[in-house]
């Protein structure tokens, strides 16, 4: 059961990397793109790391674990 689980998280969490990868793409080669969702993916991405860096060590260890968590299969 915890097997069927995971894997289906883990797909969850594939197509969400796609999608946070495909905004990215899209705002930074057409600017205006995502004004029909107002959405700021580049922006919550520089403000997801930029708290991560205030924190200090702690921010660099958080970091780390969501990296690990991504990156792990």
């Amino acid at each position: 059961m915890f097997s069927s689980l995971n894997n289906a998280l883990r797909g969850i969490i594939d197509i969400a990397l796609v999608v946070i990868a495909l905004g990215v793409v899209l705002q930074i080669l057409f600017p205006k793109a995502l004004v029909f969702i107002e959405a700021n993916v580049t922006g919550n991405l520089i403000n997801l790391i930029s708290q991560f860096s205030g924190a200090g060590l702690i921010g660099a260890i958080a970091a780390g674990i969501v990296v690990w968590l991504i990156n792990r299969r």
